[in-house]
């Protein structure tokens, strides 16, 4: 296996060993799904104005849903596992490094959500116990990671929607990995690149997102 096939690989067996902690406690599983509601609608409310305008609403919508979403991507997830060889054999290893950092932000996200649903007493979050949970887990290294890396998928998109080979290779492979079952990561796949061309250049948008998220670390571990 490649660098990055291995890579992903490892970051799905560690995404995979998140998930069974979780399952195994109903209250835990609540819990997470709390702190990922919260976290979805603060998304929702600090970017309203991206959101709505029409260049870069695409883009906002698919960090919202695909990577914040309150919503359980494990079906997604089984079938990057499936396919990591075959991925492995048709694309590049550019391409390969972007969902590798893209399983590793997803990762990282849910072990960080998970921390924080348990220090949690309810599924009753609201802004004082999710600031309250988020200073008890602590880890603004791995906070400040989680931002690099989604500002670095952002820039990888954003250079990859200039790729006619990926682009046509992606519609190529759209009715057979419907029949494979393999729908929802060509899906997600699809979504990524069709909302960063849509933008023709993501600066100014990851400009936003880098400014307000580094804001909120700052103002959430110096109590502001």
């Amino acid at each position: 296996m490649s660098q990055w096939s291995t890579a992903i690989a490892e970051r799905l067996n560690r995404l995979r060993g998140i998930r069974e902690l979780r399952e195994a406690d109903t209250g835990l599983r609540g819990r997470v799904l709390a702190v990922k509601r919260y976290q979805h609608d603060r998304f929702a409310r600090d970017y309203t104005a991206l959101l709505a305008d029409p260049r870069h609403a695409n883009a906002a919508r698919f960090f919202l849903e695909e990577l914040y979403g309150p919503i359980d991507f494990a079906a997604r997830d089984a079938e990057f596992e499936r396919i990591v060889p075959w991925m492995a054999r048709l694309l590049s290893d550019d391409v390969m490094r972007t969902i590798a950092d893209l399983i590793e932000l997803h990762a990282l996200t849910e072990e960080l959500d998970q921390q924080m649903a348990t220090t949690l007493l309810s599924a009753a979050v609201d802004e004082r116990s999710y600031r309250a949970a988020w200073l008890r887990v602590g880890r603004r290294t791995d906070r400040e990671r989680q931002l690099a890396l989604l500002l670095s998928v952002g820039r990888e998109l954003d250079r990859h929607t200039r790729s006619k080979v990926l682009a046509g290779m992606l519609r190529v492979m759209r009715g057979p990995a419907q029949a494979a079952g393999l729908g929802r990561l060509q899906a997600f796949l699809e979504a990524g690149l069709s909302a960063f061309a849509g933008m023709a250049g993501a600066r100014e948008f990851l400009r936003v997102i880098e400014a307000n998220e580094s804001r909120t670390i700052s103002d959430f571990f110096e109590g502001k």
